[in-house]
């Protein structure tokens, strides 16, 4: 069983100051919404091995069902979240998405996600859209090879 949650993370995040939308000049190539993003495999093992190594299976397993939930829910709020008033929203809830799928070794996914952190202050619609399409499917392709095995 796991420790029940904290309002330690809570409180640290309700004392980092807000996020400021960054203009286009300061942000680096890499991150605009054209660039291209190098193919990462969906699904790296060694990643979730080193936290079973470290918790124990049990918990892993626990953590990471969490995890799908969480980001279920998470991948439905960024398609009903307003780009138009809640860029920073969608900043830290893709940061949060690209930490936890690191944990795991969703490395596509952490890499599409890290895209839409660093790219939300200055997306179009479009692009966006199309972000939030890449993201949904390297979530699906992580699930289907997690199905694998």
């Amino acid at each position: 069983m796991l420790p029940a949650r904290t309002l330690a993370i809570e409180t640290i995040a309700s004392d980092a100051p807000p996020l400021a939308p960054v203009e286009q000049d300061d942000m680096p190539a890499e991150f605009s919404a054209e660039a291209e993003i190098p193919a990462e495999p969906a699904l790296d093992r060694e990643a979730f091995a080193e936290l079973v190594g470290e918790i124990g299976d049990d918990a892993a397993q626990e953590i990471r069902n969490v995890f799908f939930s969480e980001t279920d829910a998470r991948l439905k709020l960024f398609r009903k979240l307003s780009l138009d008033s809640e860029r920073i929203k969608i900043g830290r809830e893709a940061h949060s998405l690209k930490s936890a799928a690191g944990t795991f070794g969703y490395r596509r996914l952490a890499t599409y996600a890290l895209a839409l952190e660093k790219s939300a202050p200055r997306l179009s619609p479009r692009e966006y859209s199309e972000l939030l399409d890449n993201i949904d499917a390297a979530y699906e392709a992580a699930r289907a090879q997690e199905l694998q095995y």
